[in-house]
């Protein structure tokens, strides 16, 4: 199954479909089984007399194999986060139920990442494709790195510190606080950095880089609009309007 975001310790991954999973080798390691335990629970439950739908074992339950050390392809299965919580639900003991709660906390670390990833899909698709392209095998930090330092040159701020400092819940996006040339600086610069990603990968360099077009766009927009008056045109104008 491929994987947006790599399995962390636990086992714990996102899917190509922005879906929390976990692999139920990591389940049997972390509560202490062997893997064929897990798998014959999970066979029990995936039964059709279990008195799970079809449509819940498809949706949550995913067959998968995996290589073994010599090399054969053993079964597995990779399990949402309502497939491992049915799956755990008998597991039982004072152990267990500190697993259980440590697997929700990872869940739902994993699962804010996905919405942030969603945002940025939405709102930068371009941007997110670039760094995609970058990494074999991209990990969450590789997007939120490149945001954090776009946001950090335009807000002085992480879009967390700016949730923080502005009162704003932490799964709701910043940009409708921003003001209009906070954003309009974003949006230039994000386009600059589709091109940068690529043909930039050292980040320090690539950050000079944004700084020196965020330098030059605040420089045209704190440029004094001098207008030239001529007296005569102006005394002609009046007269022109008295005699009217």
């Amino acid at each position: 199954m491929k994987e947006l975001v790599p399995m962390n310790d636990y086992g714990i991954f996102v899917s190509s479909k922005y879906e929390a999973m976990v692999d139920s080798r990591f389940v049997a390691e972390i509560f202490g089984k062997e893997h064929f335990h897990v798998l014959r629970d999970i066979a029990k439950l995936t039964d059709t007399k279990s008195g799970l739908s079809n449509e819940f074992v498809k949706t949550h339950f995913r067959k998968d194999v995996y290589k073994d050390s010599t090399g054969r392809k053993l079964p597995c299965y990779r399990l949402t986060r309502d497939g491992f919580t049915v799956l755990v639900m008998g597991y039982t003991g004072s152990k267990a139920m500190q697993f259980k709660e440590l697997y929700i906390k990872r869940f739902n670390e994993m699962e804010d990442q996905i919405r942030y990833l969603q945002s940025l899909r939405e709102q930068h698709p371009q941007l997110t494709a670039a760094i995609k392209s970058m990494h074999e095998e991209p990990k969450f930090y590789h997007y939120s790195n490149e945001m954090d330092m776009l946001n950090r040159i335009v807000l002085g701020m992480t879009a967390k510190q700016y949730r923080k400092a502005h009162n704003i819940p932490e799964s709701e996006p910043i940009r409708p606080y921003l003001r209009a040339q906070e954003v309009e600086l974003l949006d230039r610069l994000q386009n600059f950095d589709i091109g940068f990603v690529i043909a930039v990968p050292d980040v320090q360099q690539r950050k000079q880089m944004l700084e020196y077009q965020a330098m030059k766009y605040r420089q045209v927009l704190n440029k004094p609009i001098t207008i030239e008056i001529d007296p005569d045109k102006v005394d002609e104008a009046v007269q022109k309007y008295m005699s009217a």
